[in-house]
């Protein structure tokens, strides 16, 4: 019993690793503007791979990947669900981009994913009807989280105040504390509807499935909708900026296309693992219900944790340094606090 949630979490825990370093390659990314390399790695993140999870959780059955379509066409109710929220997400997923250019990866991530943990995790039982899977262990979980990110967030709100503009400018190029705080908050909102299309499509794979796999299918169509989103803001801010060019530039496709896929297969990585994760966790219903904020929670702190990598965090206090670490701990904490009480 221990081992399979201790491997579940661990699984889960590789998943959020990568995709909290999904920005480093981003960083290799030369000469194209946000929107054309937000555009790009998105077809590998929400296209590419997802189809290829989808197609993994065939493995065991006798179907194919038109029989997997034609479930969903059968389900045409929780389909189009899934893909609307999927839509609704993109624009979070959008906003989460804009977060990063504005605060760095570990404020801008530890705000958004703040909201999109305690959101999700109570907002995808009570849209598909299963409220009643919010134990008490679960809500009291879903406050520690919160708590912990908000300790973060006022770590980083202490560094905005204390550092020379000069040195913010250093750690994060575009930072700007106000329009990224509001992006963020939206970004918190929005993100959270990916777990709610995730429990739209729950039941969305063939009989025979693997539990491991079984959520594969569902975070295909979650991931489509958000690529739809993406595509049309990134096509227009190519339009608008007159930055169509940048996919001109022949001699700098293969370092970026490169780097896109990486950033892309990195980012996919955390809703594999939490595919797989959850697959260990069946017999733990508390554990199962909470999985979305255990993985939001390790994001934040692997986030963080590249965030003193890339020295976002050089020049502050030995104060802010202390809350950062604090908060961190509490994020640990609650990760395996509803376990323990319920």
């Amino acid at each position: 019993m221990g081992s399979s949630i201790f491997l579940g979490l661990l699984i889960i825990a590789i998943g959020s690793f990568c995709q909290s370093s999904c920005y480093v390659p981003i960083n290799k990314i030369k000469q194209w503007s946000w929107e054309s390399y937000w555009l790009v790695q998105g077809v590998f993140a929400w296209l590419v791979f997802p189809c290829l999870g989808a197609l993994l959780s065939l493995s065991g059955t006798s179907g194919s990947f038109g029989d997997l379509l034609g479930l969903m066409n059968a389900d045409p109710k929780n389909t189009w669900l899934t893909i609307l929220f999927g839509a609704l997400w993109g624009v979070g997923g959008l906003t989460f981009g804009l977060s990063m250019r504005y605060l760095g990866v570990a404020l801008g991530q530890s705000i958004a994913l703040g909201l999109c943990s305690g959101l999700g995790a109570i907002l995808g039982p009570v849209f598909t009807g299963q409220a009643h899977t919010l134990t008490a262990a679960i809500w009291i979980g879903v406050v520690v989280t919160i708590i912990g990110i908000a300790i973060i967030g006022i770590a980083g709100a202490m560094k905005a105040n204390a550092l020379p503009e000069e040195e913010k400018k250093k750690a994060v190029k575009d930072f700007n504390f106000g329009k990224g705080i509001i992006i963020a908050v939206l970004c918190g909102f929005m993100s959270a509807c990916f777990n709610i299309g995730l429990n739209f499509g729950k039941d969305l794979f063939l009989e025979g499935t693997k539990p491991i796999f079984q959520s594969l299918p569902a975070t295909m169509l979650v991931t489509f909708g958000g690529f739809l989103t993406n595509a049309c803001y990134c096509l227009f801010q190519n339009s608008k900026n007159k930055t169509f060019g940048d996919y001109k530039k022949g001699s700098l496709w293969g370092n970026n296309l490169l780097f896109c896929c990486l950033a892309g297969l990195l980012w996919y990585s955390q809703f594999f693992g939490l595919s797989l994760g959850k697959g260990f966790l069946t017999d733990f219903p508390v554990l199962l219900t909470f999985s979305w904020c255990i993985l939001m929670s390790l994001n934040v702190i692997f986030s963080n944790v590249w965030g003193i990598i890339l020295k976002e965090w050089k020049g502050c206090s030995k104060k802010t340094i202390t809350v950062l670490l604090c908060g961190l701990a509490v994020l640990i904490f609650s990760i395996f606090l509803p376990q323990m009480i319920g």
